[in-house]
Formats: structure tokens, C-alpha cells, sequence
């Protein structure tokens, strides 16, 4: 078996929880107000029971100059430590809208360099093909 170099302490302690990503088929679009914040059409799909779903957009098709990194963390025993960003033109409803584990552990190395936002902060429309 290989060794992985940075493994999730949260699937070492409990080797039965089940998280899946794979590509999601369709466009993603996320707005703030009438702003585009992000689209794509390279989206991945996170699930994680008994969580909702959650898409993670490329970081390619988020436009950065909408967002603001803040200093907000969290840190997740199975994908690592997110980083959080704010959306600029939403203000305060926007604060800590995305979020993106930068460096996650091994086990979830599909979502680097994606970023995931929040529904109750953002419009987040999924149009599947």
C-alpha cells in the first residue's frame, strides 16, 4: 500500500466515513447581486452525509478581484485547515462567503485550488447538462 505523506487524521481515527468528489456535469454560476463571482463548467461535487452537497468551482473560474481574503479559519479532521474569503460587492451579507482548503490532506487533494461558497451568502446556480 503506498504511504501517504499527508494523511487526514479524521479518516485514521475513523476509517469508515465515506466522502466522494467527482465532476459535476453542468454550469455553475455564482452571483452576488448582479455581480458574476464565478462560473463554470469544471465544477466538482463534494458529498459528505449527512451534509449537503457542496460544489467547489476552479480556482481558475472565480474572479479574485470580487473577493477579499479575511483571517478567518476552521479546520476539518478529513480535508484540513480552510482559508475564507469575503464577497467585495456584497458588504457585510457577504463576509466569509468562500472558502477553500489550500492545502488539504491527501485524501482530498481534488479540491485544491477550488473554492466553495456559501447559499445563504451568495446565488449559487447549478444548471446540469
Amino acid at each position: 500500500m503506498d504511504q501517504i505523506a499527508n494523511p487526514a487524521p479524521g479518516f485514521q481515527r475513523n476509517p469508515g466515513k465515506v466522502i466522494t468528489v467527482g465532476a459535476y456535469r453542468g454550469t455553475v454560476t455564482v452571483r452576488s447581486g448582479e455581480t458574476v463571482i464565478a462560473s463554470s463548467t469544471k465544477a466538482k461535487l463534494l458529498t459528505e452525509p449527512p451534509y449537503p452537497p457542496v460544489l467547489y468551482i476552479p480556482f481558475e473560474d472565480i474572479d479574485f478581484d470580487q473577493l477579499r481574503k479575511t483571517e478567518f479559519s476552521t479546520h476539518c479532521p478529513y480535508k484540513g485547515d480552510a482559508s475564507y474569503w469575503s464577497v467585495l460587492p456584497a458588504a457585510e451579507a457577504g463576509k466569509d462567503a468562500m472558502w477553500a482548503y489550500e492545502r488539504p490532506f491527501d485524501e482530498m487533494v481534488e479540491i485544491r485550488d477550488h473554492g466553495a461558497f456559501y447559499a445563504n451568502k451568495v446565488t449559487i446556480e447549478a444548471a446540469p447538462d
